[in-house]
């Protein structure tokens, strides 16, 4: 059993003739996968079952996407869980001075607050939709927190990867480059990205969603997007974006461009 694996066992008693050494929580960035549980990893369920703080986060007066995955196999704990509520979501738009300080301010509360459970000994695990190192608000308070503590990221299934499996559209073929586009770029820039490319994710959509379609007309790919909608969750939807009739896009939705490489 590596270290890893045996993170959770107790530890051994401090010798008598020397002080025990000072002992500090680890933060856990949990990958929760694209939204369906049976995409949890085997690792991602055993920080989830042990670590005895639990946090996610969420809109205020709703609960956060990463615990209703977890739904499947946690039961609900409030004497672990720990919500942390975004001050904005899409109320201002991101590049808003208001909207910048105000994470910046909620970010480095929440750091702080960690740091206390983390300082007395106990570990944190940040449950994370997709996978924690992409586009996940926990790289946030990793850059905050993994200077001061122990930390282990536990990689999840990334939304575009289960969005692409439930459209049956493989995304790259033979040497195809493919290029993940955040829908909030200007859209000369997501012209120019798409006809620079072999296929493509678009993230972020929301009211993005009729700059996207110009973009994708203007780089000559509208015909090959395929537009998803809560990807692997209730409720899921895929679509040729072409057919798609409204500019209507949740959250959880993303367009892909698959690629047309070699094939032998």
């Amino acid at each position: 059993m590596d270290a890893g694996e045996n993170r959770f066992a107790e530890a051994p008693a401090a010798q008598p003739d020397r002080p025990a050494a000072a002992v500090t929580g680890t933060l856990f960035g949990v990958g929760m996968g694209p939204g369906d549980p049976d995409y949890l990893t085997v690792r991602a369920m055993r920080v989830l079952e042990h670590a005895p703080v639990l946090v996610h986060f969420c809109k205020k007066g709703r609960r956060g996407n990463a615990r209703t995955i977890a739904d499947a196999v946690l039961p609900p704990e409030p004497a672990r869980e720990f919500a942390l509520a975004y001050p904005y979501t899409t109320e201002l738009h991101p590049d808003h001075p208001d909207y910048v300080g105000a994470l910046a301010a909620f970010y480095d509360d929440a750091a702080g607050q960690l740091a206390d459970h983390l300082g007395a000994g106990r570990d944190v695990a940040i449950l994370s939709e997709g996978d924690p190192f992409f586009y996940g608000s926990f790289m946030h308070l990793w850059r905050r927190l993994k200077d001061r503590f122990p930390v282990e990221v536990v990689p999840g299934v990334t939304g575009m990867s289960g969005c692409w499996t439930k459209a049956g559209t493989p995304i790259t073929w033979g040497d195809d480059v493919l290029t993940v586009l955040p829908a909030t770029l200007p859209a000369a820039d997501l012209a120019a990205r798409l006809a620079g490319t072999d296929a493509a994710v678009i993230m972020k959509l929301g009211r993005h969603l009729p700059k996207v379609r110009a973009a994708l007309r203007e780089a000559g790919l509208l015909g090959r997007a395929v537009y998803v909608e809560r990807g692997t969750m209730a409720g899921e939807r895929v679509v040729p974006l072409a057919d798609k009739p409204d500019d209507v896009a949740p959250y959880f939705s993303m367009v892909l461009v698959p690629g047309e490489g070699r094939r032998p």
